[in-house]
């Protein structure tokens, strides 16, 4: 019976969370349109994290990493505090990016990279983070809010495409357990939810 109330729990956990996932993201266009992209084979892609917040606080990203690295020191000792602030470096430099230009190419035909040679550049700023929780049976998504702005590679003061993310999902089936994969998946949505976006604009 016990386990049958577990089950019943949990089928309602994931049925409520179908939804909320589906529906969280909100793709915007704030200015331009995307008519330069008509031709256009390949991209440059910038990542530029100076303007990133966490929670609903909107905290510093120095402060953010002063509280995880304090956390993790406190239950699981110093060194592991240490290793998680260099496996957020790590994720920000590469987990976050190339989830986000994988999901990208994946659903759009404009090869998408870093590329300095490329004539546009697409730079990706990081504007806020909800990292999420995982506990076992419950577990909440990330959310990444993103502004996506499209200039010219030699001139990028001149703005073609500016789109507002607002909290792109990061999760997956079942639940995520380490934040940073949570939050590379929200990368991960935003290049998805782009790429579909370009292809259907250009089509």
């Amino acid at each position: 019976m016990k386990s049958l109330n577990v089950s019943i729990k949990l089928m309602l956990l994931v049925l409520m969370a179908i939804p909320a996932v589906s529906i969280a993201q909100s793709l915007k266009v704030l200015s331009g349109n995307f008519n330069f992209l008509q031709d256009q084979k390949e991209l440059n892609v910038q990542f530029d994290y100076t303007p990133l917040t966490f929670y609903n606080e909107k905290i510093s990203e120095e402060e953010y990493v002063k509280r995880r690295v304090k956390e993790i020191s406190d239950s699981k000792g110093k060194m592991e505090g240490e290793i998680w602030k260099s496996d957020w470096e790590q994720s920000k430099a590469n987990d976050f990016q190339n989830k986000f230009i994988s999901l990208l190419n994946r659903n759009v035909n404009i090869e998408s990279s870093k590329n300095p040679n490329a004539k546009y550049t697409l730079i990706v700023q990081s504007i806020w983070i909800y990292p999420g929780w995982y506990a076992g049976v419950m577990a909440q998504a990330a959310k990444v809010s993103t502004v996506l702005k499209f200039v010219e590679t030699e001139n990028p003061s001149h703005v073609l495409l500016e789109i507002d993310s607002e909290k792109a999902p990061g999760s997956a089936y079942g639940g995520v357990a380490n934040n940073n994969d949570r939050m590379a998946e929200g990368y991960a949505k935003t290049g998805k939810s782009l790429g579909k976006l370009i292809a259907k604009k250009i089509k």
